[in-house]
């Protein structure tokens, strides 16, 4: 795997639009500078029993963030020269006047130095965010939603791969660093949320699913919990049907944006599934055996915790993507990182931004930031009228796919 390092564009970058920045006046980027990272810092410090160093590491990070400019990383480690080189253009800038992806990046790498997750000591490689993500293991939490999921499911073979997408896309609402399910609920029948779907491109994955046979399909997984178990119940169709030869799991390789699903989520996922009844525990024993002759695998790379869009890829990871006859990006922040967490008019075409991606994508994504693509003329402007926090608040979400690869990126040299 390669080293941390800054890669070549693969685009024109300057033909992006202006970044999204945290010094925004009254955006949501800067609201999450001002009140939702405070409160993960305080979330951390409660649900953990750190000794008191660690949590006056925390609370200077806490402090600094609200206050004051931000400070490079202390720690010799593989990635600091990685972080010093990303951050080095804003030196001297407060927390409130970053490009914010590269800012939320920056913050969860902190968390690990303040916690000593990298140095030798009983922390070293413990999650913070461990006993948060625990909670969605509870019977009542996410193996009670895929049971209701999986109970209703249809018959027909592309309805009920259409539902499972759908499964999979409102799973994304369950993100316990901006949990949304909180306010709009958790995620219900698709038939019940069709109206919050903005664009859905689901006919056409199912097309190019059932086209030919297809050898990978590469799943870049977002939150651990609910989400992962919605994931995973996809996934084991996909296997199933043989719609995909094999499946891999690209996932984080070290704890990022507090529920990020790493490779013990995933275990501790199939574990959740035997509170899941009768239909979980067999999901359990199909996704065991497709483990066990190599057609479920699991990815890590250090890409996914970095602040690098998907226009940046090192050659290594851009290879194993090329290969992929399919890509999945779950998420919000996978939408920033392949569309670029930039300020794009809401019309403009899904398909040309993401052209210089290696392989065909498909983004399932609840909104939860100020940025969108792909949107008909007069959409955008028809929700704000009903909904001023349209783009953030997760009610509504895309399933967006470039699945013709003759389009060229708007954004190349």
């Amino acid at each position: 795997m390669s080293d941390w390092i800054i890669p070549a564009f693969q685009i024109d970058a300057d033909r992006l639009p202006s970044p999204i920045m945290t010094s925004d006046p009254g955006s949501f980027a800067q609201r999450t500078f001002q009140v939702r990272i405070p409160a993960i810092v305080d979330e951390i410090i409660r649900r953990n029993e750190f000794p008191g160093d660690i949590v006056d590491n925390l609370a200077a990070l806490r402090a600094e963030v609200v206050n004051e400019r931000w400070r490079p990383l202390r720690e010799a480690t593989p990635d600091s020269a990685f972080w010093m080189a990303v951050m080095q253009p804003y030196a001297g800038r407060t927390w409130l006047d970053l490009p914010w992806y590269l800012a939320e990046a920056f913050f969860y790498r902190r968390v690990l130095e303040a916690t000593r997750y990298f140095q030798p000591g009983p922390w070293h490689g413990f999650d913070p965010y461990g006993t948060t993500k625990a909670t969605e293991w509870l019977p009542e939490a996410a193996p009670r939603q895929l049971t209701l999921a999986l109970s209703g499911l249809p018959r027909a073979r592309q309805a009920r791969f259409e539902a499972l997408l759908h499964h999979s896309l409102w799973g994304n609402r369950t993100d316990l660093s901006y949990n949304v399910a909180l306010s709009v609920g958790r995620p219900a029948l698709p038939a019940t949320e069709r109206d919050y779907l903005l664009v859905d491109n689901s006919g056409q994955v199912w097309d190019f699913l059932v086209r030919r046979p297809r050898r990978q399909v590469i799943l870049i997984c977002d939150n651990a919990g609910t989400e992962l178990l919605m994931d995973l119940a996809l996934v084991d169709f996909l296997l199933s049907e043989q719609l995909a030869g094999e499946v891999v799991l690209h996932l984080k390789p070290q704890p990022f944006f507090v529920s990020d699903a790493l490779p013990d989520d995933v275990e501790a996922g199939l574990a959740a599934l035997d509170h899941a009844g009768d239909a979980g525990r067999a999901l359990r024993a199909r996704l065991t055996r497709f483990r066990e002759t190599g057609h479920l695998r699991c990815f890590s790379h250090w890409v996914y915790a970095s602040s690098l869009c998907y226009f940046q890829l090192p050659d290594d990871l851009r290879r194993i993507l090329a290969a992929a006859d399919l890509v999945l990006l779950k998420g919000d922040v996978n939408y920033r990182r392949i569309v670029g967490d930039v300020h794009w008019p809401p019309t403009t075409p899904y398909a040309e931004v993401t052209a210089y991606f290696p392989a065909p994508p498909v983004n399932l994504r609840t909104l939860k930031g100020e940025l969108i693509t792909g949107l008909a003329p007069g959409q955008a402007e028809a929700l704000s009228a009903q909904d001023s926090e349209w783009l953030v608040n997760g009610r509504r979400g895309v399933i967006q796919a470039a699945l013709d690869r003759r389009y060229r990126s708007s954004l190349s040299f």
